[in-house]
């Protein structure tokens, strides 16, 4: 139990899209690929997977289409120790698609998720058997982008009389949002939630380059209980109540940035729910966050057990010197 947020026993929940993923094998432009690698890729998904990882239990609850990319993300999440029995099956509409391609200032991501499965998703998936008894849920900036009723879903589960805590990755993607503004919409999602994650790059995208600090940050959120302010490969802010905790970021090898994101906010979320103190918690989240940077797909393998006990509890100058390789 975390003596940072009352939670209550239970799985985490997890509610977005995930989709199909292709990428060039090896890694290089798409225009010059003669082979593409199948995987999967979803923010929440993602989040599921490192927190069953960390021991966790988590429940992943979406939607597929009734084809083979569909079976195929249940079936990749499913073995990442996943429970999956919430997500629902469209035999009409079919499971989102994106396509990556990497270059040299890095990998644009080109999107097949209009009229998918995913984004018919609608507010009564909140009385769905499989969120009874969450400990936690978890959402991200990501499901309000994708239509009006993915919109409306968010807007429900943070209504004032939800029944368990809420976390919420801000995770911006600009290119959900052609055409609408989302500035607004997102820092009023945000502001709702009881846990909050973003950062300091997309929080100025956002909302101006006035958002110069951590702290402008929590100025313009001081709603949730917890917000965690992450500054790239510096470091990461947590503000829980009026107390404020700042852990640098680990020196990490780095195969692509993808999903490093939905890395730390598992780990850090991992540290609440075991009752961690929040500097631990984040450096939880940074540990995590390591093991997406090292690997080209969005999720990778924890460093081994007895480097993150032993780095949890490391003297701050230890913590500085670590390196994840």
């Amino acid at each position: 139990m975390s003596s940072l947020l009352p939670l209550r026993p239970g799985p985490v929940v997890c509610i977005g899209e995930t989709m199909a993923a292709l990428a060039p094998e090896p890694l290089g432009p798409l225009e010059d690929a003669d082979l593409l690698r199948a995987d999967i890729a979803g923010a929440e998904s993602n989040v599921a997977l490192y927190l069953a990882d960390h021991g966790i239990p988590a429940r992943w609850v979406s939607a597929v289409g009734d084809d083979p990319f569909g079976r195929r993300v249940r079936d990749r999440v499913a073995a990442g120790g996943v429970d999956v029995s919430g997500v629902r099956t469209d035999p009409e509409r079919p499971t989102g698609l994106l396509l990556k391609d990497p270059g040299e200032h890095g990998t644009r991501v080109h999107y097949h998720r209009r009229g998918s499965a995913a984004s018919a998703l609608t507010p009564d998936l909140l009385d769905d058997p499989a969120l009874a008894g969450a400990a936690l849920l978890h959402l991200s900036g990501i499901t309000p982008a994708l239509s009006p009723s993915c919109h409306a879903l968010v807007e429900r589960a943070l209504r004032p009389d939800r029944s368990c805590p809420v976390s919420f990755d801000v995770n911006h993607r600009p290119g959900l949002w052609t055409g609408r503004c989302a500035a607004d919409v997102l820092r009023s999602l945000a502001d709702r939630a009881d846990i909050v994650l973003v950062g300091l790059d997309e929080a100025q995208a956002l909302w101006g380059e006035a958002v110069t600090d951590a702290l402008a940050v929590r100025e313009l959120l001081p709603g949730p209980g917890i917000l965690v302010v992450k500054d790239g490969a510096r470091e990461a802010t947590a503000f829980v109540g009026t107390d404020t905790h700042t852990v640098p970021a680990l020196t990490a090898r780095v195969a692509e940035p993808v999903g490093a994101g939905d890395a730390f906010a598992a780990g850090f979320l991992s540290g609440l729910l075991r009752g961690l103190s929040a500097e631990q918690a984040l450096r939880l989240g940074h540990l995590t966050a390591a093991s997406a940077l090292r690997v080209a797909a969005d999720h990778g393998p924890l460093p081994a057990p007895a480097v993150i006990t032993t780095l949890l509890a490391a003297d701050d100058e230890t913590w500085r010197a670590a390196r994840i390789d």
